[in-house]
């Protein structure tokens, strides 16, 4: 892999450290070429979108301060500089150590002073103040009280821990090649070893081997993946999205199954289900599937077809680079659900249940591709 080039911009007469960010830019990198060591006021206020969420995810990537430029030396002279980090620094306090034991903030960034002077310690405006991210983030939620719904929704850009304990920490970050890898043995068994069976059973064909030769068994996976679609957007929209009313148990829950990953968008060990609730789940959906379908268990592997596709193509979303297309128009589509609509644009698949329920992001047109 290529060096990253560092990515130094001023806004507003504050400097900010994007060097990290440029490939995670909801806009796609190219909007930010020669920004590096510019105020990137103009563009950056040009540009739609940019949602209050996304203003105040900008916190994290401020520098805090920063020693001036000496002796007409080039801005990359070693100059040391302290991001933000969102994490409520104050008046010059000594930042504070992350969840995973290193330094939140990105270090080495070089910036110009303004008079020869060392640049003031800035004044967090943000509300990561009010929880510790140095400690298991799921027991603080209850403090929250009713600004939770607001403060899930401001992201950052940071390593969260859940549990204190490891293992049961470890049970809730799963990479993304965990699930094709479960699951894609657990679809097969099911075609192979059940719903071909069902189907031999229900045509009265002489082995499961001839179920392979009918409609009926694609027909049923055909179906499950369907239904999935249908599931997807109503587990986002009514039950990853509920309104917890200030109750706090409901907040802690809320922030367990969906609200984490509206705090750290960019955490890329949660943007796939964890395969233990998800085995949890299967079990508990498959009741009514056993009892409204001819062959339960050929649905079912239809079902999780379709859960699998709509994983995939949540990670994608996030970390791809989609040039075109389907995927191109869901990945604007769904970061913009991420920082701008929270309310709207609940398929991650496809926004077809978007289009049928009103939940539609119209998004809008641009005049060049973006790139991430």
């Amino acid at each position: 892999m290529g060096k990253t080039e560092p990515l130094i911009v001023q806004y507003k007469d504050q400097w900010y450290d994007l060097t990290e960010f440029a490939h995670k830019h909801p806009g796609g990198k190219n909007s930010l070429n020669g920004l590096h060591q510019k105020d990137m006021a103009e563009r950056f206020d040009r540009a739609p979108g940019h949602s209050q969420a996304a203003k105040y995810l900008m916190k994290e990537y401020q520098i805090k301060h920063a020693h001036t430029k000496q002796n007409g030396h080039s801005l990359s002279n070693g100059t040391k500089a302290i991001a933000n980090g969102g994490l409520g620094l104050r008046n010059g306090t000594t930042k504070p150590k992350g969840s995973n034991g290193l330094h939140t903030g990105r270090e080495d960034a070089t910036i110009p002073a303004a008079n020869g002077e060392v640049v003031a310690p800035l004044t967090d405006d943000s509300m990561e103040y009010l929880v510790d991210w140095s400690k298991p983030m799921l027991l603080q939620i209850y403090k929250l009280g009713d600004k939770y719904a607001d403060w899930v929704n401001k992201p950052v850009d940071r390593e969260l821990r859940l549990f204190g304990p490891t293992w049961v920490e470890n049970l809730t970050r799963t990479p993304w090649w965990i699930v094709p890898a479960f699951w894609i043995p657990a679809i097969l068994y099911l075609i192979v070893q059940h719903g071909a069976q069902q189907v031999a059973i229900g045509r009265g064909l002489s082995s499961p081997r001839e179920s392979f030769l009918t409609v009926d068994l694609y027909l049923h996976l055909v179906i499950g993946a369907l239904a999935w679609t249908l599931l997807e957007y109503s587990l986002h929209r009514w039950v990853f999205h509920l309104d917890a009313k200030g109750n706090r148990v409901l907040q802690t829950f809320h922030f367990l199954i969906h609200g984490q990953h509206h705090k750290v968008p960019f955490d890329p060990h949660r943007l796939v289900f964890p395969v233990p609730p998800a085995i949890l789940l299967t079990s508990i959906f498959y009741q009514p599937v056993y009892y409204a379908f001819p062959y339960p268990r050929l649905t079912l592997a239809g079902g999780l077809i379709g859960y699998l596709i709509y994983d995939m193509i949540h990670y994608y979303l996030h970390y791809g680079s989609p040039a075109g297309g389907h995927l191109y128009h869901m990945k604007r589509y769904h970061y913009s659900h991420h920082f701008v609509h929270h309310d709207q644009g609940y398929g991650i698949s496809s926004d077809f249940w978007d289009k049928l329920f009103g939940t539609r992001i119209i998004l809008r047109k641009l005049k060049y591709l973006l790139k991430w």
